[in-house]
């Protein structure tokens, strides 16, 4: 069983930088295929970035939003840079246990979720 806490959410003005933290417990996250998400109310759940088990591969749908993880530390981020207000979502990150060197786009492949942080961005 692996547990994830976001962090790093908040307030930011259109054009800031936020850096979300993903910290997992219970199991080490080197066997997992890692990913983010973002929703906002009466949307479908939108794959934001993904990361392989080892970290060298990775995936994110703009080139202002990085993915990175560390393995030692349980740890995944996401850093986002130039946020604009379509930003504003609630995101959470996800793990899949994986054999495989890529990352998952596909939000039904996870097994693991965490609770999610709110993002607002204003203009």
């Amino acid at each position: 069983q692996v547990q994830l806490v976001e962090s790093g959410g908040g307030l930011v003005q259109a054009g800031g930088s936020l850096r979300l933290s993903c910290t997992a417990s219970g199991r080490t996250l080197s066997p997992y295929a890692m990913g983010w998400f973002r929703q906002t109310p009466g949307k479908e759940r939108q794959f934001v970035a993904g990361i392989s088990t080892s970290g060298t591969k990775t995936y994110s749908r703009k080139a202002r939003i990085t993915i990175s993880r560390d393995n030692t530390k349980n740890t995944v981020d996401l850093q986002m840079n130039s946020l604009q207000p379509e930003d504003t979502a609630v995101y959470s990150c996800a793990a899949v246990e994986s054999r495989f060197e890529d990352y998952v786009e596909i939000s039904g492949r996870y097994d693991y979720w965490g609770q999610g942080t709110q993002v607002t961005v204003s203009s």
